[in-house]
C-alpha cells in the first residue's frame, strides 16, 4: 500500500501514484487504497489552514514593505501558496476518481 501513496512535498501531504487503471486493482485492494485516501483527504482543509496563516504573514509583511524587490518577492510566495491551495482543494475534491489525479 505504501508504493499506491508518494509524499508530495509541495503539496505537504501523500498523492496516489497508481501504476495501473483504477479497473485493473481488485475490489479489495480498490477499497484499501480508497481508505488510505479519506485518511490523507482529511489533512488537507487543516493542511489549507495552514498554508493561509502563511499567505495572512506574508501580506501583513507586504503592507509594510517599503522595497520593491522584496514586495515583488513577498507577491510571488503568495501566488505559489495560493497556487498550492488550489492545488490542494483539487485533490480534495478528488474521491474515488483517484486513478484520474495520477499525473500531477
Amino acid at each position: 500500500m505504501q508504493n499506491m501513496f508518494l509524499y508530495n512535498k509541495r503539496l505537504g501531504i501523500s498523492i496516489p501514484v497508481l501504476a495501473h487503471s483504477w479497473n485493473e486493482y481488485t475490489p479489495a485492494l480498490q477499497e484499501e487504497i480508497l481508505i488510505q485516501w479519506e485518511e490523507i483527504r482529511g489533512l488537507i482543509p487543516d493542511r489549507i489552514a495552514e498554508i493561509e496563516r502563511k499567505i495572512n504573514n506574508k501580506q501583513a509583511a507586504l503592507e509594510e514593505e517599503d522595497n520593491f524587490q522584496k514586495s515583488c518577492q513577498l507577491n510571488e510566495e503568495i501566488a505559489e501558496l495560493a497556487s498550492i491551495i488550489n492545488d490542494l482543494w483539487i485533490w480534495y475534491r478528488t474521491d474515488q476518481d483517484i486513478s484520474a489525479k495520477t499525473h500531477l
